[in-house]
C-alpha cells in the first residue's frame, strides 16, 4: 500500500470517527419524548408509576441531566502469577469457516443515587462500541427502586434501606437484601455495591450463593430482586 493510499484512509476513519462523536440535537420520535421535551413531564419516577415505556435514551438525559455511569468488569484475563486480570468487556469466540470470530460483551449500570437505577447488556466487535451500546440499553431499562426502613434495629422511619425482605436468582446465583439499620453501610462485595450506590441505598445485608464469579448474573440478579420491591402495594 503506498503512502497516499494509507494516508487517505486514515483520513477517512479519522472523518467517520469525528461524525460519530459529533453531538445531534435531539429530535423526538415519540409521544412520550415530545411531551418531555415540551416541559410537560419532569419527573422519571411519574413516567414508571403511569407504566410508561422510555424508547428513546434521551429522555433520561433530558430529565436526569447528573446520571451516574458504573462499568461492570464481567471479563477477565489470566493475570501475572495466577488469579484473574478484570476488564470491562467479556470477549467470546465462535468457530465459522472463515476462522475464528470474536464479539465482546459489556455490561453498564447507570443511576442517579436517588432512587433510579438502570441496567443494560450489549455486544459488538469493538470495546467502545459495546460499552456506548450497553450504556443506551441501561438507560432504556431504568426501574424506581423503593426505599424505606424495615430493619427491626433501627425503625427510624427513613429510606436509607429497603422495605421488606426480597430475592431473585439468574442463573445459578441466587441473591437476597435485608433491611439494614442506619450506620451499617453496603454488606456486599465491590460489584454488588456499584448497584446499590447507584440506586441510593446506605446500608443494606446481602446474601449470595450460587457462581457469584460470573458477576453478569450477579448483578441482574440485584437488578431484578430491586425491581422486586415495586411489587407491593404502598407508597413508593
Amino acid at each position: 500500500m503506498t503512502m497516499e493510499r494509507r494516508r487517505g484512509r486514515d483520513r477517512r476513519r479519522d472523518d467517520r470517527r469525528r461524525d460519530r462523536e459529533e453531538v445531534k440535537p435531539w429530535t423526538p420520535r415519540t409521544d412520550l419524548g415530545r411531551a418531555v421535551q415540551k416541559g410537560e413531564i419532569t419527573s422519571v419516577v411519574d413516567i414508571l408509576n403511569k407504566g410508561g415505556v422510555i424508547l428513546e435514551p434521551e429522555i433520561i438525559d433530558a430529565l436526569i441531566p447528573n446520571l451516574k455511569e458504573e462499568v461492570i468488569y464481567i471479563g477477565g484475563s489470566p493475570g501475572k502469577g495466577g488469579g484473574i486480570r478484570r476488564t470491562a468487556t467479556k470477549r467470546t469466540v465462535r468457530m465459522h469457516k472463515s476462522g475464528r470470530r470474536y464479539t465482546l460483551s459489556a455490561v453498564v449500570a447507570v443511576g442517579d443515587g436517588l432512587g433510579i437505577v438502570g441496567l443494560g447488556k450489549a455486544a459488538s466487535k469493538e470495546h467502545r462500541t459495546a460499552l456506548e451500546k450497553a450504556t443506551l440499553q441501561a438507560k432504556l431499562n431504568v426501574i424506581h427502586v423503593r426505599k424505606g426502613c424495615g430493619s427491626w434495629e433501627c425503625a427510624c422511619g427513613s429510606s436509607h434501606s429497603i422495605p421488606f425482605r426480597t430475592e431473585a436468582s439468574c442463573g445459578s446465583i441466587r441473591v437476597a437484601l435485608l433491611p439494614g439499620p442506619k450506620g451499617l453501610g453496603l454488606v456486599a462485595n465491590p460489584t454488588v455495591r456499584q448497584i446499590l450506590s447507584l440506586a441510593g441505598i446506605k446500608d443494606i445485608w446481602v446474601k449470595t450463593s450460587g457462581n457469584t464469579g460470573a458477576r453478569g448474573n450477579l448483578v441482574y440478579a440485584v437488578f431484578d430482586a430491586l425491581n422486586k420491591l415495586n411489587g407491593t402495594k404502598g407508597d413508593i
